[in-house]
This record gives structure tokens, sequence and C-alpha cells, in this order.
């Protein structure tokens, strides 16, 4: 039985979005249930996908909180 953790930053995938859409959050499931079934023939009603969302503040990238580091880089943040 595989277990899949999708962890995904909570900014939203498109202007407007302050986080992954429902929709989206799907197809992620349904997308890395296929690749399972594909690749390793596990079936879709055994495998289970959890998305975790991270809050902008909870996560960092170069050894700086991301928005410090994007600003650094003069990145806009979506």
């Amino acid at each position: 039985m595989p277990i899949v953790t999708i962890q995904v930053t909570r900014e939203g995938s498109r202007p407007g979005n302050d986080s992954v859409t429902a929709d989206e959050k799907a197809q992620l499931i349904e997308g890395v249930s296929k690749v399972l079934f594909d690749v390793l023939n596990k079936p879709l009603e055994s495998t289970f996908v959890v998305i975790e969302e991270v809050n902008t503040e909870n996560w960092g990238w170069g050894g700086l909180p991301v928005e410090v580091y994007r600003k650094q880089r003069g990145a806009k943040p979506n």
C-alpha cells in the first residue's frame, strides 16, 4: 500500500488564489495514483495520497526565510 505525501506552498497557483484549489488537489491525487499504477502496478484503491500545505513563513530557501530570500533576489511573491 503506497502512501505518497505531497507538500505544496500555501501561495496559490495563479493570481487570486491564496492556496491550492480543491480541483488542483483532486488532479494531483489522480495523477500521482495513476503514476503508481502505471509504474508499479499498484491498484488505485490501495494508494493513499496526502497533500500538506506549508505556509510561506514555515519554509526557507538559501538559508533564509523564503520571503527574505525572494526580496534579496528581486523575485515577486505569487
